[in-house]
């Protein structure tokens, strides 16, 4: 397929490109996890110069892993609630729901910006139980398109570290407030974790700007009383961190050994209602 989107996309906006690409390049790999064709198919029709963006292959499996993790959780809760809508918060380019592929009872709504969205639209086709919302996440009307009247599985993937501290928990309060039951999976870094991620060469390629932190779980129940701490996965797969280089399975036993490193990334999930 031609190349035919060219893509101007800068800051917090474009580390979507970061990510799908990631994810793609994983897909090639022949060991991938995520076998993510879709994301593949993408990227070969936009017109960027993804070598600015430094993505290494332990990036690659890093991003393929937390990806499958919020695959999981999601087709889990709908295996659970077969008609329940599901929430991609800051969905950028990722291709969850056709991954997931779920029944046609199911309500999956995709948001991003607006221009963001219209990327989408150009790059993936339709499906039956699928919406698109242009939006800020942080604009309070974007849920009144919503409907309220079933269980949500909320989903957000490399995007709630660069809202605001305070962003976060009001967001959250919203949407616990919108729906009558639910579970969150999103991925999260420590305060430490931020000023690392600040640091990282594919961030500072793209200018963004990083700031919401989580050092322990039950913070965010603390601000939110609907929400209950259910798991979180701090570590990866042994199958999986073989696949990486050997600096950084070396790199991943310190920060596991280290009670401060080793919450510095990581998986959360909540549920509510």
């Amino acid at each position: 397929m031609t190349t035919d989107e060219k893509v101007t996309l800068r800051e917090e906006k474009e580390t979507l490109l970061l990510t799908v690409y990631g994810k793609a390049e994983e897909s090639r790999m022949p060991d991938s996890l995520l076998r993510d064709r879709f994301a593949a198919e993408a990227i070969r029709r936009v017109d960027y110069d993804f070598s600015k963006l430094k993505v290494r292959r332990d990036d690659m499996i890093s991003l393929a892993i937390r990806a499958h993790i919020l695959d999981g959780w999601t087709r889990e809760f709908i295996a659970r609630h077969p008609d329940a809508t599901v929430l991609h918060l800051g969905c950028g380019l990722d291709s969850r729901v056709f991954r997931v592929d779920p029944p046609a009872s199911v309500r999956w709504f995709d948001v991003d910006y607006p221009e963001v969205i219209a990327l989408r639209r150009r790059l993936y086709p339709e499906r039956p139980g699928y919406t698109l919302l242009g939006t800020s996440l942080t604009d309070p009307q974007w849920l009144d398109a919503v409907p309220s009247d079933r269980p949500a599985m909320i989903v957000a993937e490399g995007v709630l570290p660069y809202l605001r501290e305070d962003e976060v928990p009001r967001l959250f309060d919203r949407l616990t407030s919108h729906f009558p039951a639910g579970e969150f999976g999103f991925d999260c870094y420590s305060r430490l974790g931020v000023r690392l991620l600040r640091r990282h060469q594919s961030i500072k390629a793209t200018g963004a700007s990083v700031h919401w932190a989580l050092d322990d779980p039950h913070e965010l129940e603390a601000r939110i009383p609907k929400l209950v701490f259910l798991a979180e996965v701090k570590s990866h797969d042994p199958a999986q961190l073989a696949r990486m280089s050997r600096g950084m399975r070396l790199i991943n036993r310190v920060f596991m050994a280290i009670p401060a490193l080793r919450k510095v990334g990581r998986m959360v999930r909540y549920k509510f209602g």
